[in-house]
């Protein structure tokens, strides 16, 4: 069966896609809403149309494009959902209107009318709901009401005449029930509505656009390098990873640590290190809005033109070698972060200029690894063709130095009399102006859920990686990192996994949302974890970021393999509870690591929902670059693997400041003021860290916020 699906730029169509190939046995054609025109498209044949969710409203024509004429003329069976719901109610008489309650990521039983639609469903079950607008009753005769919720409110409709139907909730989402046998009783109406004497099909032209994907479809397949190879030494003790970084590379220019501060079975097993002292290490720094790329190798820096998405899978591809025998799947690549501007190569604009580069990475060719659950180290080497004597060197020379090294003294600290001045990038009025903005925006159906952040700036830099000592010690993450990279550094301490690439081709995502502060006694801490368990608002942002995901990897993975095997999960930390979800998929032969980290960034717990719009959103909210912040940062492997976190719990420090980012979703049951508050908590951690960095203390005395409507002293510290 051939179905076109097309997009309203929506962030959940590609979970239709993914749903109707698994169907259909044929994937869909996928289109957005103005990127063929009318002539084009009514000279295609296909057996349906479903027209997708989005942002905005059906009545204005830039927000439903091509959608218009379809329901005006198509003469094949339509599903319109969400936004193609109300489209359909709109084209024929129907009026829009401001819904009563605005549902974003929210469950309601829906109730049917047993009719065609609706086989083998029971009356009622739970569909999941993303609207601010709603079809009004009484509806015109040519429509008649088929679903509706315990309230009264339209569900779903279909046309008396024509094989068209609408749902306005979304059966493509994790926690709809039923979702699947939806869209096969449309498979089933529109076999029914072929086999009643109609016409046959022609067979698809051989011109039909092919727009799935923005990245290539037609990859080979890695071949091994014939130039480098990867050699590996395991050794049977172990060391602090703390005594190491600072004997090994503690005075290093450029050096990274993967840190695993918290070890978590299944999550956190390893640590990494390096710097650029290798024979084949360099640092490549890339900036969006000139595409430049300035590479610095051993004292020498040329700049050149060029994308870094290509130029990373070029260098990668050149180099691809496999290591099955080892247990981590880091054996030498890149390490470096991508930045929030980032997205100015990944189908966004780039709105705004940082002043520091927007990715920068090295290639790191030779590793110290830290096997946390086995207790033992292993150095990984990367060297030309027959380079094992290079290797064989330096084994010897580092196995020796890790025998014999010391003891890193104590974090000292500075004992700085001066205390420390933060202040917030936007005040606490226009921040609570903007979250403002961000519910008119949520109420006038232009996104389901921002992601907005400020930045807490101070003009003090300590020490980058005494502060990553003190802060690996008081929040423990699994996904914390160390960078110094020359004039600035980075010192993060994440406990979320944006992306995770395995050598046998599946991706996982961890995305978290929902955040509370830890209790001070076990009783309160336990109410406070199960208070967010069951918060309708944190499980309603988790939701929408969890469908966004599966969006995402669906662009990518196999047909029927994205999958969610933890929904809104607890997780707890030093100073917070968080709720997180696990999303999994199996990346498609076509694809590649870079392939997968484009079609998803920025990940979606930094943007919202639906990306494009809510992104255009932000950009005008927000008054600078995130940077670092919001990005990612991991490594990129020579075997085809890749792990990167989500940036947040990080400060970045550069030559002039250091900066602190934080944020939060905006949701329609946001409160202005708990958001703000949830900001100061989440920073929480990092203040924490600088202030024992410079003053050993967390006496309230030794930092100032010079504002007088600054609430609650940063979460009422210590």
């Amino acid at each position: 069966m051939k179905t076109l699906i097309v997009d309203n730029y929506d962030s959940f169509t590609i979970n239709l896609y993914q749903m109707v190939a698994k169907l259909n046995g044929t994937k869909p054609l996928v289109i957005r809403n103005d990127q063929v025109s009318w002539e084009v498209i009514k000279n295609l044949e296909f057996d349906n149309i479903i027209i997708s969710p989005g942002p905005g409203c059906p009545t204005k024509e830039q927000d439903f494009g091509i959608c218009r004429q379809l329901i005006l003329e198509a003469n094949v069976p339509l599903l319109g959902v969400c936004l193609g719901h109300q489209g359909l109610g709109y084209l024929h008489g129907g009026t829009i209107r401001q819904a009563p309650e605005v549902m974003h990521g929210r469950l309601s039983k829906i109730y049917h009318d047993a009719s065609e639609l609706f086989r083998s469903i029971p009356s009622p079950f739970f569909g999941v709901r993303y609207h601010s607008l709603i079809v009004e009753e009484p509806l015109p005769p040519i429509l008649e009401r088929i679903a509706w919720t315990a309230d009264g409110l339209l569900m779903g409709l279909r046309h008396r005449e024509k094989p068209f139907w609408g749902l306005q909730f979304h059966p493509e989402s994790i926690s709809t029930e039923y979702g699947i046998q939806l869209l096969e009783n449309f498979r089933e109406l529109t076999r029914e509505f072929w086999n009643n004497g109609r016409f046959d099909r022609r067979v698809f032209p051989v011109e039909l656009p092919k727009i799935i994907s923005v990245v290539p479809s037609n990859k080979p397949i890695l071949e091994e390098s014939t130039l480098y190879e990867v050699h590996t030494r395991k050794l049977n003790f172990f060391r602090d990873s703390e005594d190491v970084f600072l004997n090994l590379y503690g005075e290093s220019p450029v050096a990274f640590w993967l840190d695993s501060s918290r070890v978590e079975h299944g999550l956190s097993r390893f640590s990494f290190m390096g710097d650029t002292s290798g024979p084949h290490s360099f640092l490549v720094r890339y900036r969006v809005n000139n595409g430049e790329l300035t590479l610095s190798q051993a004292g020498n820096t040329t700049s050149r033109k060029g994308n870094l998405f290509d130029f990373l899978e070029l260098e990668l591809s050149q180099r691809y070698y496999r290591t099955d025998h080892l247990p981590f799947d880091f054996n030498c690549g890149f390490v470096g972060y991508f930045g929030y501007e980032l997205k100015g190569d990944c189908g966004s604009q780039c709105a705004h200029t940082s002043s520091l580069p927007d990715a920068a990475f090295l290639l790191a060719d030779r590793l110290v690894v830290f096997d946390h659950q086995e207790q033992i180290l292993y150095l990984v080497c990367l060297t030309q063709k027959d380079g094992v004597m290079n290797a064989e060197a330096w084994f010897k020379e580092i196995e020796w130095q890790l025998l014999t090294l010391s003891c890193a003294p104590k974090v000292q600290p500075e004992h700085r009399q001066e205390p420390i001045v933060f202040r917030l990038s936007r005040s606490y009025d226009t921040y609570l102006h903007d979250i403002q903005i961000c519910l008119d925006k949520i109420t006038q159906g232009e996104t389901y859920e921002v992601c907005l952040t400020n930045h807490i700036r101070t003009d003090y830099r300590p020490d980058p990686i005494t502060l990553y000592r003190t802060l690996r010690r008081i929040n423990p993450a699994p996904y914390s990192a160390f960078l110094r990279l020359d004039d600035m550094a980075v010192v993060c301490s994440s406990p979320e996994r944006f992306l995770c690439i395995s050598q046998d081709r599946w991706v996982e995502s961890k995305p978290i949302k929902g955040t509370c502060k830890r209790g001070e006694t076990p009783i309160q801490d336990l109410l406070l974890k199960e208070t967010l368990q069951n918060s309708d608002k944190n499980r309603s942002e988790n939701l929408m970021i969890v469908d966004l995901l599966r969006n995402d990897l669906g662009l990518v993975c196999e047909v029927g393999t994205v999958h969610v095997p933890k929904l809104m999960h607890i997780e707890t930390y030093a100073t917070v509870h968080q709720m997180l979800s696990t999303v999994r998929g199996y990346l498609r032969a076509d694809m590649r690591s870079l392939d997968c980290v484009r079609m998803a960034f920025p990940g979606g717990s930094m943007t919202g929902a639906p990306k494009k719009r809510t992104m255009e959103i932000i950009d005008k909210l927000e008054s600078e670059a995130r940077g670092v912040y919001s990005g990612s940062i991991g490594f990129l492997a020579l075997n085809g693997m890749a792990d990167l976190n989500i940036v947040i719990r990080t400060a970045v420090i550069s030559p002039t400041d250091m900066t602190i980012g934080t944020g939060g979703a905006i949701v329609a049951l946001s409160s202005p003021e708990e958001e703000f508050d949830e900001t100061m908590l989440k920073a929480r951690a990092l203040i924490q860290a600088i202030l024992l960095t410079a003053h050993g203390t967390l006496d309230k005395g030794k930092f100032e916020f010079p504002m007088a409507t600054f609430k609650n002293e940063l979460c009422m510290l210590p």
